[in-house]
């Protein structure tokens, strides 16, 4: 039996860049898809309207995740209760 490969090529130290990075491409191309839609409709251009909008909007959104991180940071520290140790 042949056992998993792992992918992982990372360092743990960091993992906050690779989260931002990984959030800032997912939601930037689910938003490119969902707008492009809204604004100009599905037809034979749409993969390439969304793709040029996601070429635009990655660096934008890789930005903001990095300076909202902080606050989001205040915000979980603020609302999520953290566990009592036994």
């Amino acid at each position: 039996m042949k056992s998993k490969q792992n992918f992982a090529f990372i360092p743990a130290r960091f993992a906050h860049i690779a989260f931002a990075f990984y959030m800032a491409s997912i939601m930037a191309f689910l938003m490119s898809i969902i707008l492009v839609w809204i604004n100009t409709g599905f037809d034979a251009g749409f993969m390439t309207r969304v793709l040029h909008s996601y070429v635009i909007s990655v660096p934008i959104a890789g930005c903001c995740v990095i300076m909202v991180r902080p606050l989001v940071q205040k915000l979980i520290n603020i609302t999520v209760k953290s566990e009592d140790p036994p």
